[in-house]
């Protein structure tokens, strides 16, 4: 007999979960395999193209400004206080009172991050030159 125990609950999605493992990398591995064969022979030629139409660029384009990550890591901060806030509000009722006090507090601890963005210069836009 099998040592293999089959009546723990968790026991068909761990298969579920061991079966999609290897189809997915089964049809990694087969894409891989097929995207080799099929792709041309000549890459030297491919290679001395100009990647896009166009003239051939001269110079680098202009550098991106570092203050548009700041931008979005603030504005990804304050979104996902947003996310936080939806599954709040739907058990809202059966909180009461301890949960009016636990998104007080989360509030006001997201709201000294924001302060604390505001000072160090993080909304203040500055030139490139």
């Amino acid at each position: 007999m099998s040592h293999i125990s089959t009546a723990h609950p968790y026991f068909g999605i761990f298969l579920m979960l061991i079966f999609s493992a290897v189809i997915f990398f089964t049809l990694v591995f087969l894409a891989s395999k097929i995207g080799n064969s099929l792709a041309a022979r000549n890459r030297k030629k491919l290679g001395l193209g100009i990647y896009e139409c166009g003239p051939i660029p001269l110079k680098q384009a202009n550098k991106i400004n570092s203050q548009f990550f700041i931008v979005a890591l603030v504005f990804i901060l304050l979104d996902i206080e947003v996310v936080f806030l939806f599954p709040w509000a739907l058990i809202f009722k059966d909180l009461g009172w301890f949960g009016l006090w636990e998104v007080v507090i989360f509030i006001l601890l997201l709201g000294i991050g924001f302060l604390y963005a505001y000072k160090k210069g993080a909304f203040q836009w500055q030139s490139i030159r």
